[in-house]
């Protein structure tokens, strides 16, 4: 069974997990993005959870500056100014203060191409699984990651901006989630009981394996409270 399909079976994910990676080379016979500009480097999450897979240059990022800056991508000099416009533009209206900035995630060099893809149509060896899904789903991701030691008890989690999940999960070496910032909820389309668990590439099929082991530990318990809800149903 592949593992969109398991996660469909056993947690009723009905989006694609993706794959992403951050490569020094194009893959070899993975088409480079001809898809046009698009607003936000996040917006290829989308394309791929829809079907699509292929690979992005530096320069298809820069319509985000920030996503830029967590992907550690350098905007040419004549958009090099279009950073601090961003951040001073959130501070403006309190979205970000500028004291947050230096604690955003960033990638540890700038890769020469992000690679994205549906999980399991991948044609290249990912950094990052990225889950679009609703929060008692991933109840149940952190759990089996936690069971399989690709995750901590104190989950790694932020807001805004959603891109630095992808840091985060890479520089822990943890699964790590992220709520989802009003950007990337814009050009994803990610819906408002959705978020994202991003999990490592090279410990997903651990936390998998884990699963089942979560939803049966979770079965039982849900068998455990409902029972004890009842004692209580006439008070």
């Amino acid at each position: 069974m592949s593992h969109a399909a398991k996660l469909k079976e056993i947690l009723g994910v009905q989006k694609e997990p993706i794959a992403i990676g951050f490569l020094d080379s194009a893959p070899e016979g993975l088409a480079e993005w001809s898809g046009g500009e698009v607003p936000a480097g996040c917006a290829f999450w989308q394309k791929a959870a829809s079907g699509q897979a292929f690979y992005t240059v530096p320069a298809d990022h820069y319509n985000c500056a920030v996503g830029s800056y967590t992907h550690k991508i350098d905007l040419p000099e004549a958009r090099a100014h279009e950073l601090m416009e961003t951040l001073e533009f959130m501070a403006e209206n309190q979205y970000v203060a500028m004291s947050e900035v230096p604690g955003i995630p960033t990638l540890s060099k700038t890769p020469k191409v992000i690679a994205y893809a549906p999980l399991d149509s991948a044609s290249f060896k990912p950094d990052v699984v990225l889950l679009s899904i609703k929060p008692a789903q991933a109840m149940l991701i952190y759990e089996a990651a936690v069971k399989a030691g690709a995750g901590n008890a104190l989950t790694n989690a932020l807001g805004r901006p959603a891109c630095a999940v992808l840091p985060l999960t890479m520089m822990t070496e943890a699964t790590s989630i992220s709520l989802g910032c009003k950007g990337n909820r814009t050009f994803t389309g990610l819906a408002d009981d959705e978020m994202y668990v991003s999990i490592p590439a090279d410990k997903f099929a651990a936390v998998m394996e884990k699963l089942d082991e979560a939803h049966e530990a979770n079965c039982a318990m849900a068998r455990h409270y409902e029972e004890k809800k009842a004692k209580f149903a006439s008070q």
